[in-house]
């Protein structure tokens, strides 16, 4: 069983706001490879079963909203007997990436996410797979007003394709394993190479070297 998180808050209020971006990958997801299929509450998550490259997967949207996020992923973990290395994906937004670009990472810190912050808390370390779904930086506005606001449309003309893009990514993720996978996605367009600096060639693996159910939980969580 593999287990595909996308973070962000419950409710027609948060609908394509920035932090809903992981929502909204697994949405893809969703209407890919189970289409209309009803979501079943579980694990304080709206949860959907699927099959991606014949393996079984677990497609979730944690409805405790963003900064709970770690109980739905964590009580998944343990119920199924996950390894948290190989078997779990987040998808989650990211103010440091430009909109429509997206990383994959095999493990890594919180970032000042306090959703992926919740799932190092309750998983016991950042050894999960990550998708980074980039929103654009916040600029001078404040950034819990920034990602809790909706996408302009500008940036969505760029957020369709990623979204596209980080659904496939979680597919070669499942079907390749995450080193793989990473540098099939993380790797830079062709006229892009020789201007790579260190900090984004890190993000390319070494291959050779290696809708909402009942919202439990607290009324208000959703700080960015």
């Amino acid at each position: 069983m593999k287990l595909i998180v996308g973070l962000g808050n419950p409710g027609a209020e948060y609908e394509r706001t920035r932090h809903n971006a992981g929502f909204m990958a697994v949405d893809r997801l969703a209407r890919r490879h189970a289409p209309g299929a009803p979501a079943r509450g579980r694990f304080h998550a709206a949860t959907l079963e699927a099959r991606i490259s014949n393996e079984p997967c677990l497609l979730m949207k944690p409805t405790t909203y963003m900064n709970r996020s770690g109980l739905a992923v964590a009580e998944a973990v343990r119920f199924y007997k996950l390894d948290v290395a190989d078997d779990v994906l987040v998808m989650v937004d990211d103010v440091a990436l430009p909109a429509g670009s997206i990383r994959l990472r095999a493990s890594g810190g919180a970032g000042g996410h306090n959703g992926l912050a919740d799932i190092e808390r309750m998983l016991g370390g950042p050894n999960y797979s990550r998708c980074r779904i980039g929103v654009d930086p916040p600029g001078p506005a404040p950034q819990r007003d920034y990602v809790l606001g909706r996408f302009s449309p500008e940036q969505w003309e760029r957020m369709e394709p990623a979204l596209d893009k980080a659904a496939d990514a979680a597919e070669a993720w499942v079907a390749e394993g995450p080193i793989n996978a990473m540098n099939r996605f993380n790797a830079p367009p062709a006229s892009a190479k020789k201007k790579r600096g260190p900090e984004e060639a890190s993000d390319v693996a070494d291959a050779e070297s290696v809708k909402d159910t009942q919202r439990p939980g607290p009324a208000r969580g959703e700080e960015a």
